[in-house]
């Protein structure tokens, strides 16, 4: 199994250690696009604090932010899994999980990004500020870029067993399964039992809680349908509806009576 996700806003501050290594990273076919993109974050923000603001959408509050970037080929390194914060990451809670689980989110779960495209929990990169709704001036739309270079690894990424996307609509856009790997592929919104009503805060708390449970109980479902009585098992209300055809994606609802 596959779980895609967002990363998070809000990011712990770099670590002490060693920086960032590029040839390390995972997914090793994006280096060249990964590249680019921090090649013209980093001389954007080194250049002008006020533009890179702009393009960047910063409030005033996070001018310190654009320093931030432009230090980042020297800033210390450290997991993605503790450099992304906010609401799913700390449901999901990956410090706490048993060795077990923490094996498989290390070989499960990747986090979509606007500068590096795609990490796993176990990459070493430092604290940044750049969503994939970011257009640079010279590579444009990063939702855009990034869908070539996607193209090329996630196929192999994904291998032949279940995907399952808990990404948001702007990391989305950079990689879309198709064919026999959307058939593959279940999206998961969750939804206010009363109301059918998407809430971000305890969208995002309960996606991360649906990941900790399966991986603390070492479900393996291989498919949209098998994932569906998975989440049965462990408590959740389910709603499925199976693609009407071939090479399209499953979309699941979770319906959660509690908005926590």
């Amino acid at each position: 199994m596959l779980v895609l996700l967002p990363p998070s806003e809000g990011k712990a501050a770099s670590g002490s250690g060693a920086p960032l290594d590029p040839d390390a990273l995972s997914l090793p076919g994006l280096a060249p696009a990964r590249a680019a993109v921090l090649a013209e974050l980093v001389e954007l923000c080194a250049a002008d604090e006020e533009k890179a603001r702009e393009v960047l959408g910063l409030s005033e509050g996070l001018r310190g932010e654009v320093a931030k970037n432009a230090a980042l080929p020297t800033a210390g390194a450290r997991p993605a899994g503790e450099v992304y914060t906010g609401v799913l990451y700390d449901a999901l809670d990956l410090a706490t999980l048993s060795a077990a689980a923490r094996e498989r989110a290390r070989t499960s779960l990747l986090v979509f990004s606007g500068l590096w495209g795609a990490v796993r929990i176990d990459d070493r990169i430092p604290s940044y500020r750049c969503s994939m709704g970011v257009r640079l001036p010279g590579l444009g739309a990063l939702g855009a870029y990034w869908r070539g270079p996607m193209a090329d690894v996630m196929p192999g990424a994904a291998g032949d067993g279940l995907v399952l996307d808990l990404r948001s609509a702007a990391y989305a856009a950079a990689w879309r399964p198709k064919g026999d790997v959307a058939g593959r592929t279940a999206t998961v919104r969750v939804l206010h039992a009363p109301t059918r009503k998407v809430v971000s805060h305890f969208n995002k708390a309960t996606k991360g809680r649906v990941v900790r449970a399966l991986l603390e109980t070492g479900a393996a479902p291989g498919t949209p349908a098998e994932l569906v009585e998975a989440l049965r098992d462990l408590g959740y209300a389910v709603e499925c509806e199976a693609p009407a055809r071939a090479g399209k994606a499953w979309s699941l609802d979770v319906l959660v009576d509690e908005v926590h």
